[in-house]
């Protein structure tokens, strides 16, 4: 199922929950529903949006956008992110005014929703946890949220159904949001690296460079770019001096093939050649990586 649809079944699911649970957040006083039912509505809006940028992000490259939609993806990755952050603060922010003034709740009603709130949402997360991209890996995240905060309302409600203790459900809905918090903020760290394009996790690239001046037909390698465009689209671009043009760019591309950077760019250049753009290199430690010359 392609990544579109399988948020497209997220949102519908978010949709239809969030208008029953504001009802049942009415019938059972239970204020951790009905602020929730709002959450959900917000989280229906921020799936809504990432839907729209994974459609978007689908698209070929035009005249427009030369390297294609890709980063689209991140952008609702990025969407889904805030919406989340700020969710969950307000969750914490809640929770603190319940912990000074509990609140009567109606504990059955409680339990029943809790229940249809795990499924539903269990539904939802199964959907879109098998996405790649950093938008579907947000829109996952966000799922695992609700499942999350609706398993606690369910343990809550049955402890506070045989203790009366009230307090327990605002602290367990903190606990839920400070986990979901740290998570948004490791997904934001990746998408800061996407957009000031550092090299992606998991590439050497002094080790790619050393693999390709061992390549026979490669001389010298040098303004030697790597990037990705949305966190699995890994492009790069590079000087390379030789004196076999063709078999040269077949051992670099199937190099670079290995390291999973899919789109190249190759600039050769010949041994007599000047270099007119100015040396950049991968130094290490002030000293330019060795050259064979």
């Amino acid at each position: 199922m392609r990544s579109d649809k399988r948020i497209l079944v997220a949102f519908t699911l978010n949709l239809l929950f969030s208008v029953i649970e504001f009802a049942g957040g009415v019938w059972t006083g239970s204020i951790a529903i009905a602020s929730d039912a709002l959450h959900d509505l917000g989280d229906a809006v921020g799936i809504g949006a990432s839907y729209f940028f994974e459609r978007k992000s689908q698209k070929q490259p035009d005249e427009r956008y030369t390297y294609g939609y890709g980063r689209y993806s991140v952008l609702g990755g990025a969407v889904t992110l805030l919406i989340l952050l700020l969710g969950s603060v307000a969750v914490i922010v809640g929770a603190v005014k319940r912990l000074v003034n509990p609140a009567k709740v109606d504990y059955e009603g409680m339990i029943i929703f809790a229940v249809l709130g795990v499924c539903v949402n269990l539904g939802a997360a199964l959907m879109t946890r098998e996405g790649r991209s950093l938008n579907q890996r947000a829109v996952s995240l966000h799922m695992l949220e609700d499942v999350l905060g609706w398993a606690v309302v369910l343990v809550g409600a049955v402890v506070m159904r045989f203790t009366d203790l009230a307090v327990i459900d605002p602290l367990m809905s903190i606990l839920v949001a400070v986990f979901i918090l740290i998570n948004v903020f490791a997904g934001l760290k990746e998408i800061v690296g996407i957009i000031l394009e550092k090299a992606p996790d998991g590439i050497d690239v002094r080790e790619i460079s050393d693999h390709l001046l061992e390549l026979d037909s490669v001389e010298d390698v040098h303004h030697l770019h790597i990037w990705t465009l949305d966190g699995q689209n890994n492009y790069a671009t590079l000087h390379v001096v030789t004196s076999e043009a063709g078999l040269a760019k077949r051992s670099v591309r199937a190099e670079l093939e290995e390291h999973g950077i899919g789109h190249v760019t190759i600039e050769i250049e010949s041994a007599d050649e000047v270099c007119a753009e100015k040396e950049c290199r991968v130094e290490s430690a002030g000293v330019p990586v060795h050259h064979h010359h």
